[in-house]
Formats: structure tokens, sequence, C-alpha cells
């Protein structure tokens, strides 16, 4: 008697289901949920936006405006009086100080940025060590940043006096000069006078930045390095400058920038002279406004500033990106 066994059944692998989730894609509440909290963010960050973009458009749209007319503009109220016309760009960029002024201009902000970045570096990494009398150091460093331009411009203008100044006395008594120096008045010398106070405003925001971002170090890291034998130099250039790489790229663009339309410390020292040596583009618009009334010409300069202004920022943000991704 033969006993049958059942075939055994042959198992085939299922075909994939149209029905069935695709494990790549993420689940469909999870992707609703996400797409409500981007909804509320957009809803209650709505009206920020309309303020922000309204205060930066309407400006921007009024300079450009303003740059394409024509004739001498007495009401601003109504432009539509004069003609259309891009005589001012073609003024602007076929003037023949414009280069001496561009190039005026990045001397001064590269004489500002370099020697600031390098006071604030200095500063921020005493201010990250321990040592007895440091939480009344720490914010008398970063009082000048709260000081208005224009007071500083005053006190410098006391100090770089050339019949009774602070800084000729100093300088007579070390025996670095035999007679006063007219700082502000020599064609030679008023350039440097004005990058002085800029550097004395703006080196706490470096030390500010870079300080916040050296906190975050952990010092094993430090001691780490010390055990190795590391000597302060190798610590400097393996564990505090990748840490503060990337805060510096930003604070340098940002510096840069503000710094490339300074206009508070060089009008009140000099107003852009003598001989138009410390003449930068900012004091250029300022001069073209209000002193010659030509606003065509003054809104037409400020636009190849602000587009000046772009393209160094498109070349430096790219580095800002590379360290911040």
């Amino acid at each position: 008697m033969s006993i049958h066994q059942p075939k055994a059944r042959e198992r085939h692998p299922a075909a994939p289901s149209s029905a069935s989730p695709d494990p790549a894609r993420p689940p469909a509440g999870l992707v609703r949920e996400h797409r409500r909290r981007s909804l509320f963010a957009y809803l209650t960050l709505s009206p920020t936006l309309a303020v922000v973009g309204l205060l930066m458009a309407y400006p921007l749209y009024v300079a450009i405006d303003l740059s394409l007319r024509g004739g001498q503009i007495a009401d601003l109220l109504n432009l539509e009086r004069n003609p259309l016309t891009l005589d001012n760009y073609r003024d602007v960029l076929t003037a023949p100080g414009l280069l001496s002024d561009v190039l005026r201009s990045v001397v001064y902000t590269v004489g500002v940025v370099v020697p600031a970045f390098a006071l604030g570096l200095g500063l921020a990494i005493l201010l990250n060590k321990a040592f007895p009398g440091r939480r009344i150091i720490r914010p008398l460093v970063l009082l000048p940043w709260a000081v208005p331009g224009v007071v500083v411009s005053a006190a410098f203008s006391w100090m770089l006096d050339a019949s009774y100044g602070v800084v000729n006395h100093l300088l007579r008594t070390v025996g670095l000069i035999e007679d006063n120096v007219a700082w502000l008045a020599d064609p030679d010398t008023a350039l440097i006078a004005v990058i002085l106070p800029t550097v004395w405003k703006y080196y706490p925001f470096f030390t500010l930045v870079l300080l916040a971002q050296l906190q975050s170090v952990p010092g094993e890291l430090y001691e780490a390095a010390r055990m190795d034998g590391a000597s302060p130099l190798q610590q400097f250039l393996h564990v505090t400058w990748p840490a503060v790489r990337a805060a510096s790229s930003l604070a340098i663009v940002i510096t840069g920038i503000g710094v490339f339309r300074e206009f508070d410390f060089i009008y009140p020292l000099t107003g852009g002279g003598p001989n138009e040596a410390t003449q930068t583009l900012a004091i250029r618009i300022y001069n073209e406004a209000f002193q010659y009334f030509e606003m065509g010409t003054a809104a037409a300069l400020g636009i190849v500033t602000m587009a000046i202004c772009g393209l160094l920022l498109k070349f430096a943000g790219r580095s800002v990106r590379r360290e911040f991704s």
C-alpha cells in the first residue's frame, strides 16, 4: 500500500504589489506633518518678511528710479517730470576718478579688516584663558563697539591734531619723530589717519565672535595636544584655528562689506581730502548728492557701489559656504 504524499507546493517569490509602500519614501503621515509645520512657519514669518521686504524694496526702487532720471532733480516726489535716461551711468562709469575711488575703497577696507581681525583674534585667545579680573576686562575690551562713530572720529581728530595732538607728543617723546606730523592734512598720512579709528571701532566685533567660538572648544583637545608635545604655535594651527576658521570667514565678510561703504569716520575727519586722498565711494556719493546736488549721479554711483559689494559678497560667500558645509 503506497502512501501518497502531497506534493510540496512550489514557492515563487511574490510579485511586488502596486499597493505595497516604498521603503525609500517617508510615511504619508510624516510628510503631511512636515508640510503642516512648514506652512505654519511661513505663515508666522510672512508679516515680518513683508515688512522687511517693503523696507528694502521701496528704497531700492526709489534709488534705481532716481539713477535713471536725467536733468536737475529738484523734487524727489515727482521724479516722472525728469526724462528716463542712462546718462547718469555713462557719466559715472566714464568718470576718470572712479577707478581711483574704487581702489581707495579697497585699500581702506583691507587696511581696516586685516589689523582689526588680527587684534580681535589675539584678544579673543587672551580672554579665553583664565586670569584674575577677566570678568571686568571682557566688557571693557568690547566697549569701543558701543561708541558712536562720530564720537570716535571727534576723539581721534583731537588725538591726531598737528599742533597739540597726543599722538605727536608720544611719538616725539620716544624719538620716532622730530617735528609734528599733520596726520589729517598730509595726503601721505591721511588714509592711515582714518584707518586707525575704524580699526579701533571694528576689532571688538571680531573679538566677540571669535571668543564665543573659542568657548565651544573642549579643553581636553588642548590637554591632549600638550601631552603629545605640541608647541603653542602647533596648538593654534591644529586646534584653535580649525575651530574659529568658519566664524572668521563669516566675520571678515560681514565687516568687509560694512567697511567698504563706511562713511562715519572718513567724512568727519577729512571730508575726503586732502586732494581726494581719502575720498572713497561713500564720500563721493555724499559729495555728488549734497555738495553738487547731482542726485541722479549720486544714485547711479550708489547702485554701482551696491553692485561691487554684491560681487564681493558672491565671491566671498563661496568660501563661507564651504567652511559651513
